[in-house]
């Protein structure tokens, strides 16, 4: 029982560590996702803009 003691402390800061390091990570992708997103839509707009219409 004495290890469980010893032991337990740092493998729940190790798991809360981790936990918190992936919400970061999945943060990010979703924040570089959503960005490239917007930059695309963007992107389509200005060619939609400066293409020439028939008229």
């Amino acid at each position: 029982m004495d290890y469980v003691a010893v032991l337990l402390p740092p493998i729940v800061v190790g798991l809360i560590f981790w936990f918190a390091i992936r919400a970061i990570f999945n943060a990010d992708k979703s924040e570089r996702e959503a960005l490239a997103r917007a930059e695309r839509e963007a992107q389509q707009r200005d060619e939609g803009k400066s293409s020439p219409t028939a008229g």
